[in-house]
């Protein structure tokens, strides 16, 4: 198969459940695939991820890029590369793009040193399919709110989203391997919506 599959979407965008539906299709149909996360993925990244993610701390948005980079060093090294060598479908929960869109465009850093090191980072690593499932950040925010506490990013200001969606939506209209889908929908819509551009990607190398 060694397919590259990223779903990315700003908070409260369902990435989570649609990844898990669309495990369970594939699964049905003879693939089974490796399904993965950032920050995390490692015990290393899972880690680092811990960090992040800790509403009690104070991260400078340097440092946040960098913690993100080193997650991502550990998850490409000992998951994703490794994964697609065996000819494997990889499917993760975001990858380098959250950062040009959360770390670039929501927090300001410059978006040609985010791309340089990124390209370090993942030694030229690009996913065949990113799906970005988009939603207004008001309407997502309400969906994190009913789920429990925040984490760091999710306790971030409505301007920051807002500035982390037109990040995605950028990154999205520049890139042919990019499909937006209305996060706004109901969880079958969107479903189906996955699974046609899913199969679309995987059509040339397996009748899915």
């Amino acid at each position: 198969m060694n397919k590259f599959l990223v779903f990315e979407g700003p908070e409260g965008a369902g990435k989570t459940t649609q990844i898990q539906l669309l495990k369970a299709r594939l699964i049905q149909r003879g693939i089974t695939p490796i399904i993965t996360k950032e920050p995390g993925g490692t015990p290393a990244a899972d880690a680092i991820r811990a960090v992040i993610l800790d509403p009690k701390l104070e991260i400078n948005p340097l440092t946040e890029f960098l913690l993100y980079c080193a997650s991502r060093a550990q998850h490409v090294n000992e998951v994703i590369k490794p994964a697609l060598e065996k000819n494997k479908l990889v499917i993760s929960d975001r990858f380098y793009a959250a950062s040009i869109a959360y770390q670039g465009y929501g927090r300001g850093l410059e978006l040609s040193f985010i791309n340089d090191l990124t390209a370090r980072v993942t030694q030229g690593l690009s996913p065949n399919l990113t799906i970005l499932l988009d939603i207004d950040p008001e309407k997502g925010l309400k969906r994190v709110a009913n789920r429990g506490q925040k984490d760091r990013l999710e306790l971030a200001d409505l301007s920051f989203h807002r500035r982390v969606r037109q990040g995605f939506l950028t990154q999205a209209g520049n890139n042919p391997n990019w499909v937006v889908i209305d996060a706004a929908q109901t969880e079958t819509e969107i479903a189906n919506a996955v699974w046609q551009s899913v199969k679309k990607a995987l059509m040339e190398v397996n009748d899915v």
